[in-house]
């Protein structure tokens, strides 16, 4: 039996005993640092049912399993990989009114649930660099001694929202613009974590991040001096969503993780636990938020936009890097 009160959540009626609801999330989420145990905690004080979060690299796995999957709901798929997720056929709507919602972009899918969302940007020390470029020409303009890290667009959710970045900016010339870029990129890491450590470290002056990140650093670390370069050209959008599973076993307590999402108690957990924007955002940020740079014009494309540009993206970055 379903019981629906005021704030629109969906609850499961009082049983014997807690059931646990099983979550595929990639690492950083189910992490000490991520957001996945705070939300865990709130759904548990919400319902008084658990969730059990199995962590990796999300759509290779529910590829494998396919209908054998133990996964009720996922979390972490972001619009860049919806559509080949969409395209196993695994998911059901997730049966949730999406008014409301404070993202840049409209969002009408009825299968992938939006729980946050940034702007791709690059990031920089503002001790270690004064001549911050003021557009992404400037950038591929820079001079020499400029040290940027970014992401490979094959192994990397960020790195492939850089891709289309480029792709969004340059068009048919975004081969032409990776290779200006690569007179300065010092690296190109697996993942965002790599490039981030490196970029802390010191060991580059700029690195492929999103406009949030130096809210953290603000707001964990009482240090303003990291920010975003903000383009007039504008910045791609990544939003992350959640989804459940067709095959769930559990189909009332899937529906009621996907009510929970834009809930005030899950999205208030978004900006410093994901260092995001929250897809439905409930009164303030926290402070630091404020102090962010953000862009005037938002960048995207659609899951099946960005399916169709991957291997066209991929091709421009391996091109534009040989050159």
């Amino acid at each position: 039996m379903r019981i629906t009160i005021a704030t629109g959540l969906t609850f499961i009626a009082a049983q014997a005993c807690a059931e646990t609801l099983t979550v595929y999330a990639p690492d950083y989420f189910a992490s000490e640092w991520g957001p996945g145990p705070a939300i865990a905690e709130a759904f548990e004080a919400e319902t008084g049912h658990t969730l059990e979060y199995v962590t990796g690299d999300v759509l290779p796995r529910l590829r494998l399993e396919g209908e054998n999957t133990q996964a009720d709901v996922v979390i972490g798929l972001n619009t860049d990989t919806a559509q080949p997720a969409r395209e196993t056929g695994l998911f059901a709507p997730h049966n949730v009114d999406l008014s409301g919602l404070t993202l840049p972009v409209d969002w009408t899918d009825e299968t992938f649930l939006p729980f946050n969302w940034g702007h791709t940007a690059f990031v920089y020390d503002r001790t270690r660099l004064q001549d911050v470029p003021a557009s992404f020409a400037d950038l591929l303009d820079a001079p020499d001694d400029l040290r940027i890290v970014v992401q490979d667009p094959r192994s990397s959710v960020s790195g492939l929202a850089l891709g289309l970045w480029m792709n969004a900016v340059f068009g048919d010339e975004a081969d032409e613009a990776w290779a200006a870029l690569s007179d300065n990129i010092v690296t190109v890491t697996a993942g965002w974590s790599e490039s981030y450590g490196m970029f802390t470290e010191g060991e580059a002056d700029m690195v492929l991040s999103y406009t949030t990140s130096p809210a953290y650093h603000i707001i964990a670390e009482e240090d303003d001096t990291k920010a975003a370069a903000i383009f007039p050209e504008g910045h791609y959008v990544m939003v992350e969503t959640a989804a459940q599973l067709a095959g769930t076993d559990q189909p009332e307590l899937a529906q009621a993780f996907m009510d929970f999402v834009l809930s005030p108690e899950f999205q208030s957990i978004i900006p410093t636990g994901n260092w995001s924007f929250p897809a439905k955002q409930a009164g303030e940020l926290p402070a630091g938020f404020e102090k962010l740079a953000l862009p005037e014009t938002a960048l995207v494309y659609t899951p099946e936009e960005a399916e169709a540009l991957r291997d066209d993206v991929v091709e421009a970055f391996q091109t534009g890097l040989r050159r």
